[in-house]
């Protein structure tokens, strides 16, 4: 409700300062207003106030429609993404550790030697590593 009243109150005063903006260079147009440096500084502070509210009118409505796409909506955001690694890797990395808590120690060491990579990155690194330095037994 905060931002519909801020848009109700800036639009408000967007239209009339553009009634006042229009009545203001319809006068000194016809001649009825003289051109003296407080017409001038009178209409110069309300050019300048309706574009600043209309700029802020536009970018609230832009926001306001991003927060609402439908696209925005369903796919989560790239960090909502990295926080949690696939169930699948986890689970393939604990099998070869052994145990979850050296599975995670894998993890926390590659996000030191490796910093900002996805999530997923440093599982399959931990996997990766695993499985080079101990390859499996051949069979006979």
């Amino acid at each position: 409700m905060g931002q519909k009243l801020i848009i109700i109150i800036a639009t408000a005063i967007l239209l009339i300062t553009g009634v006042l903006l229009g009545y203001v260079l319809s006068q000194l147009v016809l001649g009825y207003l003289t051109p003296n440096l407080l017409t001038l500084l009178g209409t110069f502070s309300l050019i300048i106030i309706f574009g600043t509210l209309y700029y802020v009118l536009f970018w609230e409505f832009r926001r306001q429609q991003a927060q609402t796409s439908p696209a925005a909506r369903r796919r989560p955001s790239r960090r909502e993404q990295q926080r949690e690694p696939d169930a699948n890797l986890k689970n393939r990395l604990i099998s070869l550790a052994g145990d979850a808590t050296v599975a995670q120690r894998l993890v926390d060491q590659a996000k030191q030697d490796f910093p900002g990579m996805p999530e997923n990155w440093y599982w399959e690194r931990a996997i990766a590593d695993l499985e080079r330095d101990n390859p499996p037994a051949p069979t006979a």
